[in-house]
Protein backbone atom coordinates (compact mmCIF):
# COMPACT_ATOMS: atom_id res chain seq x y z
CA UNK A 1 0.00 0.00 0.00
CA UNK A 2 0.88 3.58 -1.01
CA UNK A 3 0.09 6.75 0.77
CA UNK A 4 0.46 10.70 0.08
CA UNK A 5 -0.46 13.46 1.95
CA UNK A 6 -3.30 15.50 0.23
CA UNK A 7 -3.57 19.45 0.14
CA UNK A 8 -5.68 19.75 3.02
CA UNK A 9 -2.82 19.16 6.13
CA UNK A 10 -3.56 15.95 7.76
CA UNK A 11 -5.67 13.94 5.15
CA UNK A 12 -4.28 11.45 3.08
CA UNK A 13 -4.61 9.04 0.11
CA UNK A 14 -4.06 5.60 0.45
CA UNK A 15 -3.52 2.98 -2.50
CA UNK A 16 -3.57 -0.70 -1.70
CA UNK A 17 -1.87 -3.39 -3.88
CA UNK A 18 -4.86 -5.39 -5.69
CA UNK A 19 -3.95 -8.81 -6.41
CA UNK A 20 -6.43 -10.25 -9.65
CA UNK A 21 -7.09 -14.00 -10.62
CA UNK A 22 -9.27 -16.05 -12.74
CA UNK A 23 -11.73 -15.93 -9.25
CA UNK A 24 -11.51 -12.09 -9.02
CA UNK A 25 -9.63 -10.48 -6.80
CA UNK A 26 -8.30 -9.31 -3.70
CA UNK A 27 -6.78 -6.25 -1.67
CA UNK A 28 -6.81 -5.17 1.93
CA UNK A 29 -8.47 -1.29 1.68
CA UNK A 30 -6.98 -0.49 5.59
CA UNK A 31 -3.80 -1.31 6.61
CA UNK A 32 -2.41 -0.02 9.88
CA UNK A 33 1.11 -0.34 9.35
CA UNK A 34 1.13 1.86 6.86
CA UNK A 35 -1.73 3.94 8.12
CA UNK A 36 0.22 4.55 11.34
CA UNK A 37 3.27 5.81 9.54
CA UNK A 38 1.14 7.87 7.39
CA UNK A 39 -0.70 9.37 10.78
CA UNK A 40 1.56 8.90 13.43
CA UNK A 41 -0.58 6.66 15.26
CA UNK A 42 -3.20 4.19 14.96
CA UNK A 43 -7.01 4.12 14.09
CA UNK A 44 -9.10 3.90 16.62
CA UNK A 45 -11.95 2.43 15.55
CA UNK A 46 -15.09 3.36 17.24
CA UNK A 47 -17.43 2.62 14.82
CA UNK A 48 -18.03 1.43 10.68
CA UNK A 49 -20.82 2.69 8.46
CA UNK A 50 -21.40 2.16 5.09
CA UNK A 51 -24.00 3.86 2.66
CA UNK A 52 -25.55 2.75 -0.14
CA UNK A 53 -26.44 5.64 -3.02
CA UNK A 54 -28.13 6.61 -6.18
CA UNK A 55 -26.42 8.40 -8.56
CA UNK A 56 -25.89 11.68 -7.95
CA UNK A 57 -26.18 11.84 -4.34
CA UNK A 58 -24.49 14.26 -2.29
CA UNK A 59 -23.37 13.53 1.67
CA UNK A 60 -22.35 16.20 3.14
CA UNK A 61 -20.19 18.00 4.26
CA UNK A 62 -20.23 16.80 7.54
CA UNK A 63 -18.23 17.74 10.50
CA UNK A 64 -17.81 16.69 14.15
CA UNK A 65 -17.34 18.63 17.30
CA UNK A 66 -13.39 18.24 18.40
CA UNK A 67 -12.19 16.83 20.30
CA UNK A 68 -12.77 14.05 20.15
CA UNK A 69 -14.32 14.98 16.90
CA UNK A 70 -14.40 11.66 14.59
CA UNK A 71 -11.48 10.74 12.16
CA UNK A 72 -12.90 8.69 8.99
CA UNK A 73 -11.11 6.22 6.74
CA UNK A 74 -13.08 6.03 3.85
CA UNK A 75 -13.53 3.73 0.22
CA UNK A 76 -15.94 2.44 -1.89
CA UNK A 77 -17.13 -1.05 -1.83
CA UNK A 78 -18.99 -0.43 -5.19
CA UNK A 79 -19.06 2.37 -7.76
CA UNK A 80 -17.84 5.32 -7.85
CA UNK A 81 -17.73 8.97 -5.96
CA UNK A 82 -16.13 11.73 -5.83
CA UNK A 83 -14.87 12.38 -2.41
CA UNK A 84 -14.46 15.92 -1.18
CA UNK A 85 -12.21 17.19 1.95
CA UNK A 86 -13.00 20.43 3.14
CA UNK A 87 -10.46 22.64 5.99
CA UNK A 88 -13.41 23.61 8.46
CA UNK A 89 -10.77 24.48 11.53
CA UNK A 90 -10.70 27.81 12.34
CA UNK A 91 -6.94 29.14 12.31
CA UNK A 92 -5.70 26.92 10.26
CA UNK A 93 -3.53 28.00 7.07
CA UNK A 94 -5.49 26.04 4.99
CA UNK A 95 -9.02 27.16 6.15
CA UNK A 96 -11.49 27.13 3.68
CA UNK A 97 -9.91 25.05 1.33
CA UNK A 98 -10.26 21.43 0.33
CA UNK A 99 -9.17 18.77 -1.99
CA UNK A 100 -10.90 16.26 -3.82
CA UNK A 101 -10.12 12.16 -4.69
CA UNK A 102 -12.26 9.80 -6.99
CA UNK A 103 -12.63 6.79 -5.52
CA UNK A 104 -13.65 3.85 -7.28
CA UNK A 105 -14.21 -0.09 -6.57
CA UNK A 106 -11.45 0.08 -9.77
CA UNK A 107 -8.65 2.06 -8.40
CA UNK A 108 -9.56 0.89 -5.05
CA UNK A 109 -8.37 4.31 -3.25
CA UNK A 110 -9.07 5.22 0.14
CA UNK A 111 -8.89 8.30 2.16
CA UNK A 112 -8.41 9.31 5.51
CA UNK A 113 -9.28 12.77 7.52
CA UNK A 114 -8.15 13.94 10.61
CA UNK A 115 -10.75 15.41 13.39
CA UNK A 116 -11.83 18.34 12.94
CA UNK A 117 -12.03 18.12 9.13
CA UNK A 118 -14.91 18.35 6.92
CA UNK A 119 -16.11 15.79 4.03
CA UNK A 120 -18.44 15.29 1.64
CA UNK A 121 -19.31 12.72 -1.17
CA UNK A 122 -20.87 12.87 -4.54
CA UNK A 123 -21.73 9.62 -6.58
CA UNK A 124 -20.87 9.09 -10.00
CA UNK A 125 -23.30 5.73 -10.28
CA UNK A 126 -26.39 3.92 -8.77
CA UNK A 127 -25.89 1.48 -6.26
CA UNK A 128 -22.34 3.36 -5.43
CA UNK A 129 -21.56 1.40 -1.65
CA UNK A 130 -19.52 3.96 0.19
CA UNK A 131 -17.66 1.96 3.47
CA UNK A 132 -15.51 3.88 6.18
CA UNK A 133 -14.17 3.49 9.97
CA UNK A 134 -14.60 5.99 12.26
CA UNK A 135 -12.49 6.80 14.89
CA UNK A 136 -15.42 6.95 17.75
CA UNK A 137 -19.14 6.18 17.84
CA UNK A 138 -21.41 8.55 16.12
CA UNK A 139 -22.38 11.15 18.32
CA UNK A 140 -26.17 13.11 17.31
CA UNK A 141 -25.60 15.96 19.46
CA UNK A 142 -21.47 16.75 18.05
CA UNK A 143 -22.28 15.91 14.74
CA UNK A 144 -22.81 19.44 12.27
CA UNK A 145 -22.69 20.23 8.51
CA UNK A 146 -21.83 23.03 5.97
CA UNK A 147 -23.93 22.67 2.96
CA UNK A 148 -22.23 21.25 -0.17
CA UNK A 149 -23.60 24.40 -2.08
CA UNK A 150 -22.19 26.84 -0.40
CA UNK A 151 -20.86 29.49 -3.49
CA UNK A 152 -17.93 30.84 -1.46
CA UNK A 153 -16.95 27.08 -1.25
CA UNK A 154 -17.30 26.29 -4.94
CA UNK A 155 -16.95 22.59 -4.29
CA UNK A 156 -16.07 21.08 -7.43
CA UNK A 157 -19.53 18.82 -8.19
CA UNK A 158 -20.36 17.42 -11.18
CA UNK A 159 -22.59 20.45 -13.15
CA UNK A 160 -23.73 17.45 -15.64
CA UNK A 161 -25.29 15.68 -12.67
CA UNK A 162 -28.94 16.39 -10.75
CA UNK A 163 -27.48 16.62 -7.45
CA UNK A 164 -29.77 14.90 -4.65
CA UNK A 165 -29.44 16.25 -1.45
CA UNK A 166 -31.18 15.53 2.44
CA UNK A 167 -33.06 18.28 3.98
CA UNK A 168 -30.98 18.73 6.14
CA UNK A 169 -27.34 19.19 4.14
CA UNK A 170 -29.17 21.30 1.81
CA UNK A 171 -30.79 23.65 4.32
CA UNK A 172 -27.19 23.86 6.50
CA UNK A 173 -25.36 27.00 7.39
CA UNK A 174 -22.79 28.14 4.96
CA UNK A 175 -19.21 28.04 5.91
CA UNK A 176 -19.51 31.62 7.21
CA UNK A 177 -22.62 31.44 8.90
CA UNK A 178 -21.31 28.09 10.91
CA UNK A 179 -17.93 29.90 12.40
CA UNK A 180 -20.40 33.32 13.51
CA UNK A 181 -22.44 30.39 15.06
CA UNK A 182 -19.06 29.14 16.79
CA UNK A 183 -20.28 25.65 15.02
CA UNK A 184 -16.75 25.07 13.59
CA UNK A 185 -13.93 23.27 14.96
CA UNK A 186 -10.72 25.33 16.59
CA UNK A 187 -7.41 24.24 14.86
CA UNK A 188 -5.26 24.89 18.12
CA UNK A 189 -8.05 21.78 19.70
CA UNK A 190 -7.83 19.68 16.50
CA UNK A 191 -3.20 19.88 16.91
CA UNK A 192 -3.39 19.15 20.49
CA UNK A 193 -5.89 16.70 19.81
CA UNK A 194 -3.87 15.10 17.12
CA UNK A 195 -0.85 15.47 19.44
CA UNK A 196 -2.11 13.83 22.27
CA UNK A 197 -2.81 10.60 20.07
CA UNK A 198 0.88 10.53 18.52
CA UNK A 199 2.03 11.14 22.04
CA UNK A 200 0.01 8.01 23.90
CA UNK A 201 1.50 5.61 21.10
Amino acid sequence: MQFRRLNIPDAYEFTPRVFPDDRGLFLAPFQEEVFREAVGHPLRLGQSNQSVSRRGTIRGVHFADTPPGQGKYIYCARGSFLDVIVDLRVGSPAFGTWDSVLIDSREHRAVYLAEGLGHGIFTLEDDTVMAYLCSEPYNPTGEHGITPLDPALDLPWPTDIEPVLSAKDRTAPTLAEARDQGLLPMYDDCVAYYDKLRSAN
